[in-house]
């Protein structure tokens, strides 16, 4: 009896990392929103890190975090770094590219808590009447960890909330 569950066990297991292994490699999360503001309102917002805490959905999850600034005041070179409690890590992320006022190309690295190394983009599409449509979408690499933990949870439920809030927090801000 005790080896039949112990070789269901390992079947189990086996079968469960030979799945995991057929994940894809790469991620992505994207949400979008459309905010009654001129892209030229938006655009700062996310263009400039020292706005963050107007907005972003990790600023208050940690009253403590300590911030620093770095390169550039804003724009491409700007570099924001953020250690905090273990619901924000630790972390880097720095502008790359800018085009005002239709798009932000982020590097986001994270150190804690596990290290990855992934790519977002902010992008400002001006509307009809006057409102803009803001994506927010963030890709990186999967590695065998990562592909092991989507099997149970993937990287859209994880941080896909934390997008549809930070992107209300800007609706709210730029519509005042």
């Amino acid at each position: 009896m005790f080896k039949s569950i112990a070789l269901g066990l390992v079947v189990l297991i086996a079968g469960l990392l030979g799945y995991a292994s057929t994940r894809p490699d790469t991620f992505s999360v994207q949400r979008q929103i459309t905010i009654k503001a001129p892209a030229e309102k938006i655009y700062p917002l996310v263009n400039d890190f020292h706005q963050w805490t107007a907005w972003s959905p990790w600023e208050k999850l940690d009253p403590t975090m300590t911030r620093t600034h770095s390169g550039a005041p804003a724009g491409k070179g700007a570099v924001y770094g953020w250690k905090g409690n273990k619901d924000v890590g630790s972390g880097r992320m720095e502008i790359t590219d800018t085009t005002a006022p239709s798009q932000v190309q982020i590097k986001l690295d994270f150190f804690d808590p596990f290290e990855s190394q992934n790519s977002t983009t902010f992008s400002f599409q001006p509307q009809a009447d006057g409102s803009t449509q803001v994506v927010w979408v963030m890709h990186g690499p999967m590695n065998y960890v990562s592909k092991l933990m989507s099997v149970f949870v993937s990287m859209d439920k994880m941080i896909g909330k934390d997008f549809e809030t930070g992107l209300a927090n800007m609706k709210a801000v730029a519509e005042k």
